[in-house]
């Protein structure tokens, strides 16, 4: 190797060439274009990064792209650690060196790693060797890796109305896998609303509550690629007895084995095993079972053997806990509730769009040493939101109406007659009806708790006003312009 002292911003430049290639551009350069070389002493390169929060997010989320840019450019022996520069501007005296372990799960990624199928055995009980997807040869089945994140616990899924059910229902059988009427438990959602977090967590509740059990999370992908390479490879049989050796399977999206006849006919076969032997089954799915389309009717059926639970859109007062739950886990506990009441009502689509802004937004104060306010929020969420399609939630409209004309929320949605009141309450129900799929009935009910008659009057009171006022008209077209920029 060159000599060290002169090196390392060279080293650490082809290290950066091998990332690049390997992030969106957004977040090499929010993550990675920070980061300096300080030092480079017995191949172990020291890099500095702008505070402990940038620290955390990269050995988190970017250990696995690091481990390879570093290897690739200095060698096996390469190794690295971080400089953190702390609030007084002075670099820590801690420093932590990135440990590049030889486990099948990488350590400090986002999530579990999903090796495909291998050659390692296990021993049956009944003295046979079987193929072991999941574990390197020699172990035996107790010593699976249940590919579970240890992060997507019960104690950070905040609870709300739009998961109470599926919540109440994992926590249940977590509590007695196998015995209850939950099996399987089939938990549906749209994209980003957190069922695989539950799925983890159900599955990270048994392992604590029965350590014995061996309990494994595989997405459906995973499942289908592994029994593809058990096709190839003429080991079926090993591979429906690994699976018939677990206690817990928590499979994820099984969406993905739409149309797959084969794939489909041995999950049907373990399905059965499961059922007979009051093992428990997890599934988590982007629709119900009544929906799913390309699977065979017989298996369609099973899913509904037990409870089908789904997850909605959270409301804003879970949007507001799951914000702060966040935040303080980003060890922010103090920031203005005017900060997290906006993103509450700016961000209304799924925990995952709410996740990712946090993510901007705390990157961005931290880097520039930026207290977290709603100027803030609003420059990172502009830009974080401007190419997706933002769903227009009544709570936002309301929120909108009235900040428009300085009225608290609690106020729109008393039993208050007063004329500025009213008017308030009519466009909410005027917009909403305008731009979300809800009902009369349902617009009314959270309007104040008004019947859709009143909705309608609503609605024909707004046009009327409209058309002879010309102020008034103004008004409406302003507000209008607000809501279709969301």
């Amino acid at each position: 190797m060159p000599e060290e002292s002169s090196n390392y911003q060279t080293i650490w430049n082809e290290c950066l060439k091998i990332i690049q290639s390997n992030l969106s551009q957004e977040h090499f350069e929010t993550w990675f274009q920070p980061v300096v070389p300080v030092s480079l002493k017995k191949q172990e390169l020291t890099i500095q990064v702008p505070s402990m929060f940038y620290y955390e997010f990269i050995e988190k989320n970017f250990w696995k792209v690091l481990k390879t840019a570093v290897r690739h450019v200095m060698g096996p022996d390469g190794k690295l650690a971080y400089s953190v520069v702390m609030q007084d501007g002075k670099y820590g005296k801690d420093k932590k060196t990135l440990t590049l372990p030889h486990s099948s799960t990488e350590a400090g990624s986002n999530q579990p790693a999903m090796p495909p199928l291998s050659k390692s055995v296990n021993d049956d009980p009944h003295g046979r060797e079987i193929v072991n997807p999941f574990v390197i040869p020699g172990l035996k089945s107790i010593n699976i890796n249940s590919q579970l994140n240890s992060q997507l616990n019960f104690d950070n899924f905040i609870e709300g109305e739009c998961n109470r059910l599926a919540r109440a229902a994992g926590f249940a059988v977590a509590k007695n896998p196998g015995k209850t009427s939950f099996n399987p438990l089939f938990i549906h959602s749209e994209v980003g609303l957190g069922k695989t977090h539950l799925a983890h967590a159900i599955g990270l509740e048994i392992k604590a509550n029965f350590p014995e059990k061996t309990v494994l999370y595989v997405d459906a992908e995973t499942f289908l690629q592994q029994y593809l390479e058990a096709v190839k490879s003429q080991t079926i049989n090993d591979f429906i007895h690994f699976y018939q050796m677990l206690d817990v399977l928590i499979i994820d999206d099984v969406q993905f084995l739409a149309k797959k006849e084969k794939t489909q006919e041995i999950f049907f076969h373990i399905f059965n095993f499961f059922q007979r032997e009051n093992r428990q089954m997890v599934i988590t799915s982007d629709k119900s079972p009544s929906s799913l389309a390309g699977f065979e009717q017989r298996l369609l059926s099973r899913f509904k053997w037990g409870l089908s639970a789904d997850l909605q859109i959270p409301d804003k007062e879970t949007r507001v806990r799951i914000i702060k739950s966040k935040l303080a886990n980003s060890g922010i506990t103090d920031i203005d509730e005017e900060v997290v009441d906006y993103l509450a009502y700016r961000i209304v689509t799924n925990v995952r769009e709410i996740e990712g802004a946090l993510i901007s937004i705390l990157a961005q104060s931290s880097l520039n040493r930026k207290t977290i306010t709603v100027e803030l929020a609003k420059q990172m969420i502009d830009k974080f939101v401007q190419n997706t399609i933002h769903e227009i939630s009544i709570d936002y409209i309301q929120k909108v109406v009235c900040d428009y004309f300085n009225i608290p929320v609690y106020q729109m949605l008393s039993k208050s007659r007063k004329g500025e009141i009213v008017q308030v309450r009519h466009l909410s129900m005027y917009f909403a009806k305008k731009y979300t799929n809800l009902s009369l009935a349902q617009i009314g009910a959270r309007s104040g708790d008004k019947d859709h008659a009143t909705v309608l009057h609503a609605c024909r009171a707004v046009e009327n006003q409209q058309a002879t006022n010309p102020k008034y008209a103004a008004d409406l077209n302003n507000i209008d312009k607000i809501l279709k920029n969301a």
